[in-house]
């Protein structure tokens, strides 16, 4: 086998030898780069560009959005696409009708909007997915400039808005929302993250250093309370905000995940917010009430003690130690941030440390995906400006925004090293791009991705990594409630002396929801696995003699079963 090594940078001063072919980016034998994402979107059928509004009076929503889900609308086992549409004739449902032969998997989107009766209305900004009643069908909920929408899925490939009906409209600019249990009651509730108080007539004219007209910060504007909706259980969710304590602290939210940040058995909130302290809201054990502790957790603002132009946040094990770390990307003279868990709830800016101090990219959604399956999380992030580009303006670029995305290789020694040069061309474009959502699309086990352009089409990522490792895919239900047990974490046994540890996670990335089940990569490990999924604060149930490269089924109480 032929091993090419070059010296990479990590951090400011360090710098590290990386084999490239160890990294699974050239062919062994090949002297030509081998592709890791390659760009399937035009065999796919994923039609769809983007359409931002612009018309000459560079009003701050015209950069902001937009986003999609990944989910299983159809319940048929592969995952179907819904597309953001900023100021066109609306988003667009794809259903994706993989076909599957001994030796050949081809994908195939078809655009099923019309025949599910979504009719989005209002300028799009992101998605969230959840079985909102527990009827075993995923619904889907839409942010907007002005005017969320919540679509029940009917079960037969039909949806119906029920926004009215359920009291989950919002007339403030919405962002990136999540569905999550913040009181254990088993229904589904949901978090809104609100931006900044903007309206049309509010007019603000702002410049670039060069003095040109430019994108305004968000500073000009106010910023807007996030918003927390109870599910009341019969179709209906009640605004508990205040109660909660979330109106007291408006920003200028943009990102946002739910997980049990601080392992005390109820589900936290954290929000990415551009240009504010960023928030980590502990859940107060029932009470109904959050707190913000992210200043005493360490992720509030980085190891300088600046608050940052923060979008996109994803959480991982990135360090096999057992606990989650959380990534933020923020704007391109700050580097994006990486809180490494330290234990205890609390986290440390570690991202020198790590080699992902990186200036000059703008990074909108992000996630942890181990593309090559040696069980440890690498790093993809979806990079788009917000201001002018000076060059692109000197060119004459008529969107000068446009920036390279990057994926990063996690070397099992504490550095992520970028090989978006040597990925191959899906990472050469040159783009303006927001939200990344993760999912095994084809279902042959990697992760692949579908990246949400602003003013531009989206594209569909297939992970066609040749030197991968053997894999073993979960989907966790919990039968109670008939539906994907978000937020629950799912633990493999024993991986090379340790647990590897991951989460039933749609939210998080950047107005996006993506693929529910959780991916082990086993490297070379063939022999059965053993699982285990905490369902809930001292209920951990152990699955037994997993056998490797398949999905198995987990449902709380019954047997594994293969899918």
């Amino acid at each position: 086998m032929t091993r090419r090594c070059v010296a990479v940078r990590a951090g400011l001063t360090s710098s590290v030898v990386v084999c490239l072919a160890a990294l699974a980016v050239f062919d062994g034998s090949a002297q030509e780069h081998a592709p890791i994402l390659v760009d399937r979107t035009k065999e796919s059928g994923l039609d769809f560009s983007h359409v931002n509004g612009a018309a000459g009076e560079l009003r701050l929503p015209e950069v902001i959005g937009a986003g999609g889900a990944l989910f299983d609308y159809d319940n048929d086992g592969d995952l179907d696409v819904y597309l953001v549409q900023g100021a066109g004739s609306g988003g667009r449902l794809f259903r994706n009708d993989l076909r599957v032969t001994p030796g050949t998997r081809s994908l195939h989107f078809t655009d099923v909007t019309e025949a599910s009766g979504i009719v989005a209305r209002g300028y799009g900004m992101g998605a969230a997915t959840g079985d909102f009643d527990n009827d075993g069908c995923v619904d889907l909920y839409l942010t907007h400039l002005r005017g969320n929408q919540l679509l029940h899925n009917n079960c037969n490939g039909t949806f119906t808005d029920v926004t009215e009906k359920s009291g989950t409209g919002d007339q403030r600019w919405s962002t990136s929302a999540t569905f999550f249990d913040y009181d254990r009651d088993g229904w589904l509730d949901l978090y809104v993250a609100h931006y900044v108080d903007f309206r049309a007539d509010m007019k603000r004219t702002c410049f670039s250093a060069g003095s040109a007209r430019d994108y305004c910060n968000p500073v000009v504007y106010p910023p807007v309370a996030d918003r927390l909706l109870h599910n009341d259980r019969n179709g209906t969710f009640s605004d508990v905000s205040a109660r909660a304590g979330l109106t007291r602290s408006p920003a200028r939210g943009l990102g946002v995940l739910a997980s049990d940040i601080n392992g005390d058995g109820w589900i936290d909130i954290y929000v990415a917010n551009d240009g504010d302290p960023n928030r980590l809201w502990i859940n107060q054990q029932g009470t109904g009430v959050f707190k913000d502790e992210g200043l005493l957790a360490g992720v509030a603002l980085n190891r300088a003690g600046q608050a940052q132009g923060s979008m996109g946040i994803d959480l991982g094990d990135i360090d096999g130690d057992g606990d989650e770390d959380l990534f933020v990307t923020n704007l391109d003279n700050e580097a994006n941030t990486l809180y490494i868990n330290v234990g205890r709830g609390l986290f440390e800016d570690r991202t020198v440390e790590h080699g992902l101090f990186k200036l000059g990219f703008t990074g909108f959604g992000t996630r942890f995906i181990d593309y090559d399956s040696d069980g440890w999380l690498d790093l993809i992030v979806a990079n788009g400006a917000v201001r002018h580009l000076s060059a692109q303006v000197q060119k004459g670029d008529p969107y000068p925004l446009k920036q390279r995305s990057q994926l990063f290789h996690n070397d099992r020694r504490g550095t992520f090293v970028d090989v978006s040069a040597a990925a191959g061309p899906a990472f050469a474009p040159m783009q303006v791009a927001r939200g990344i959502a993760a999912g095994d699309l084809d279902n042959d086990g990697s992760i692949d991705i579908v990246i949400f352009n602003n003013s531009g089409p989206a594209r569909v990522l297939m992970n066609e990594v040749r030197a991968r490792g053997h894999w073993l895919g979960v989907r966790a239900i919990d039968p109670r409630y008939h539906r994907d047990a978000l937020q629950s974490r799912v633990e493999l046994a024993g991986r090379g002396g340790r647990n590897v540890v991951r989460r039933v996670q749609v939210d998080g990335s950047y107005c996006t929801a993506s693929d529910p089940r959780v991916m082990f990569g086993l490297g070379d490990d063939q022999s059965m696995q053993t699982v285990r999924v905490q369902w809930g604060p001292g209920d951990v149930e152990e699955f037994r003699g997993l056998a490797v490269d398949r999905y198995w089924i987990l449902e709380r109480g019954k047997a594994a079963k293969a899918s």
